[in-house]
């Protein structure tokens, strides 16, 4: 593993309603701040987007004036090699130790697996898989 961190996500409860996420997308756009990774969920009448973002601060400040329903979450950033596996051995490591991971999303790019990771124990498991 080349990386891992604990960073911070933005995580934005959303009508499920045609141009929410555009709406989204367009506070973004105009106040500069840029997507790096992102997962969307829906239920019957909601979604929940997660993303990374590279100003996660002023991301929250937008997204509030614009009375979205915003969330810090701290989760972990875990590079894994793009290689049969990799993700099995993180998964295997966390859950002999006892955390759980509640959801991942993530994706491959020139040899490299970011997933990002939302855990019981983020410092714990930060630990774990720094041994």
């Amino acid at each position: 593993m080349n990386y891992m961190k604990i960073i911070k996500q933005v995580t934005v409860f959303l009508q499920n309603e045609t141009g929410r996420l555009e709406e989204l997308t367009q506070i973004f756009g105009e106040n500069s701040i840029n997507i790096s990774a992102i997962s969307i969920a829906e239920a019957a009448e909601f979604g929940i987007a997660r993303m990374i973002v590279d100003d996660y601060e002023r991301a929250v400040e937008k997204l509030k004036e614009k009375e979205f329903s915003v969330h810090l979450v701290d989760v972990l950033c875990v590079e894994t090699p793009d290689e049969a596996g990799a993700l099995h051995h993180i998964l295997k490591k966390l859950a002999s130790a006892g955390i759980n991971v509640s959801y991942m999303y993530g994706y491959s790019n020139n040899g490299v697996a970011p997933m990002i990771m939302k855990v019981n124990d983020t410092d714990r498991a930060l630990a774990i898989l720094n041994m």
